[in-house]
């Protein structure tokens, strides 16, 4: 009896530890931390960010996860607030089982992220920002993996397009912050290369959509096109009223807007035209590998949203930071996931090369610009 008590023991021993270390194995979780505008003038775009990261996050989970861990996908929203985003990303990087941050949004955000020291105090890499603010360029930090583009990059593409087709009296509408004024100088320093000088500059203040002074402004300067650096409800304010005075100017916004929103708030005859610089390949048609795993998955693990932009942008940062977290390995850390992402190199989404390395943080320059067309849809 005592000998098969102590076998029972051994066997209910050896079982409760495997049981122990199977449960330990099936809680082990890779947190990711976003801080997103869910709120505020900029919600909508917001939501469209995590939900690009969250299908993909979704897929790989239900595919085992990444070496046998799940991805927990956390989101705060920060209402596009940057004081908000400084306070909870300081609360995410204080939980040491946060791996990496993701997709937060907003140039003078991330700005202050980097002034404050948040992000060198917390050792986290930040992957795919929604913003192409020079200030988080140059000069160089290790910190933040950028997917898209930079404003210099799409408006220096407007400018060249703009001067092509003959203009030479060009207008910026921008948003009176730090991604406002990087996009004004983008533009500025386009027109120089072309001995060329704004014709005017109107500010908006940030958070609002108070636009009434910028379209008067620029109305009496009598500019043949308007580049705006706004987001979507200034953006659709502004394309209004300046349409409804009389302004005929061509009317061009950087990436960061839904075009979708602009026609339902400006009105589609009021949209109709805008050009929209993109710095990502065109998602609406299944050309390429990753834009048909993009459709698929959406209508799978988010099958009320529609395709756009900005979801396929972070859904493309989100491959990114997948294929870093499988390439750190079985025990990741905030060092090691940052060392795989700067020695990526040349990495291929399925259609979309991006590359990175320990002196490059840009992962692509791509753009191209979009126009609304008459039925509201983007006609490339």
């Amino acid at each position: 009896m005592k000998k098969i008590f102590r076998t029972w023991t051994r066997q209910t021993a050896a079982a409760l530890v495997w049981w122990g270390l199977a449960g330990l194995a099936n809680a082990a979780e890779l947190v990711i931390g976003q801080v997103a505008p869910l709120s505020g003038v900029l919600a909508s775009t917001g939501q469209q960010m995590v939900v690009g990261g969250k299908i993909y996050f979704d897929h790989i989970n239900a595919q085992g996860g990444i070496h046998g861990a799940k991805i927990r996908h956390e989101v705060l929203d920060d209402g596009y607030k940057v004081p908000e985003t400084v306070r909870l990303t300081r609360e995410l990087l204080a939980r040491p089982e946060v791996l990496a941050l993701f997709g937060f949004a907003g140039t003078a955000n991330v700005t202050q992220l980097l002034s404050d020291g948040v992000l060198e105090a917390g050792g986290a890499a930040l992957v795919a920002p929604y913003t192409g603010g020079e200030s988080l360029r140059k000069p160089f930090n290790p910190w933040i993996f950028h997917v898209r583009a930079g404003y210099a990059d799409e408006t220096e593409h407007m400018v060249q397009q703009v001067t092509t087709l003959g203009m030479r009296r060009i207008a910026v509408m921008y948003q009176d912050d730090g991604f406002g004024k990087a996009g004004l100088l983008g533009v500025e320093n386009a027109l120089a290369k072309r001995n060329l000088k704004l014709s005017v500059a109107a500010g908006y203040e940030r958070n609002t959509d108070k636009v009434e002074d910028a379209v008067q402004k620029i109305k009496a300067s009598d500019a043949q096109a308007i580049i705006m650096i706004s987001i979507n409800k200034p953006t659709a304010a502004f394309v209004k009223q300046y349409r409804e005075s009389g302004g005929g100017a061509q009317l061009y916004n950087i990436s960061v807007v839904d075009p979708a929103e602009l026609v339902k708030l400006a009105g589609l005859k009021n949209a109709h035209g805008l050009g929209i610089s993109q710095v990502v390949p065109y998602p609406y048609l299944p050309n390429t590998p990753v834009v048909r795993e993009y459709q698929a998955l959406l209508k799978k693990y988010a099958p009320t949203e529609l395709v756009n932009y900005t979801s396929f942008e972070e859904f493309v940062g989100a491959k990114v930071l997948v294929e870093a977290l499988r390439r750190a390995g079985p025990n990741p850390t905030r060092a090691k996931v940052l060392k795989t992402l700067e020695n990526m190199g040349s990495y291929d989404t399925g259609g979309i090369t991006l590359s990175y390395s320990p002196s490059n943080r840009i992962g692509s320059r791509y753009v191209e610009v979009t126009v609304i067309g008459s039925t509201g849809k983007l006609l490339k």
